[in-house]
């Protein structure tokens, strides 16, 4: 969805190109009306008749469609607002085609079911539980994307070691890119404002990030 028709549609010419299948619309209450066709909504947020956020958290609300929100601008605040309104990834509209197509590659790979191998992680009073894909907190049910949830277990599975930005990378996005975007930092922001305290995840200046708050080592059991 894009509020420049031409734009959307060379945009959707590029995801062809692709091998996706994609068509475009330049009504955010259009796309409200026919998202459930979609596998996946690449939603911009200066939409002509709807605040483009205000899409965002009604498609959340309603459903588990993955939502890649693009801004018109590198903006770390539309970013945070993009997350935290139940993005899934964020996209700025200048950026290449091909890294649209992976960014919009990776989010369907990973809103696909999981296999149910991994353990329940529990960082008392954090728990995560990748069968449920639940994060609780106290007990509280934490909302979470399913790029923020794949984040945040990838930092609590090894909760003693500093992950690298590219590691991270390739753990949850499947790529060893490090976008000059800070894709990473913005998500990483997002889940520390879900979870009340910033010292959850810890930032490791010029390595990556680890798991706060653990004073004793995990305690895990099959889910």
């Amino acid at each position: 969805m894009e509020q420049d028709a031409a734009t959307a549609e060379a945009t959707a010419a590029d995801l062809r190109r692709q091998g996706y299948a994609a068509r475009t619309a330049d009504r955010g209450a259009w796309v409200l009306r026919t998202y459930r066709d979609a596998d996946l909504v690449l939603l911009a947020l200066d939409l002509p008749d709807i605040d483009g956020l205000e899409v965002c958290r009604t498609l959340r609300a309603e459903s588990d469609v993955p939502v890649i929100a693009c801004t018109p601008r590198d903006n770390e605040l539309e970013r945070v607002l993009a997350l935290k309104a139940g993005a899934d990834d964020c996209v700025v509209r200048a950026w290449g085609p091909r890294e649209i197509g992976a960014r919009i590659e990776a989010v369907l790979r990973r809103s696909r079911p999981q296999s149910a191998a991994s353990d329940t992680i529990s960082l008392r009073p954090l728990h995560i539980d990748p069968r449920r894909r639940e994060v609780r907190l106290s007990d509280r049910l934490v909302d979470m994307t399913g790029t923020e949830f794949e984040l945040l277990y990838a930092l609590a599975a090894n909760p003693d070691t500093v992950a690298s930005r590219k590691e991270l990378m390739a753990k949850v996005w499947g790529t060893d890119w490090v976008p000059t975007s800070r894709t990473i930092d913005t998500h990483v922001s997002s889940l520390r404002s879900k979870l009340g305290s910033s010292r959850w995840i810890i930032t490791v200046r010029g390595v990556g990030y680890r798991m706060g708050h653990v004073d004793q080592l995990p305690e895990k059991s099959a889910g």
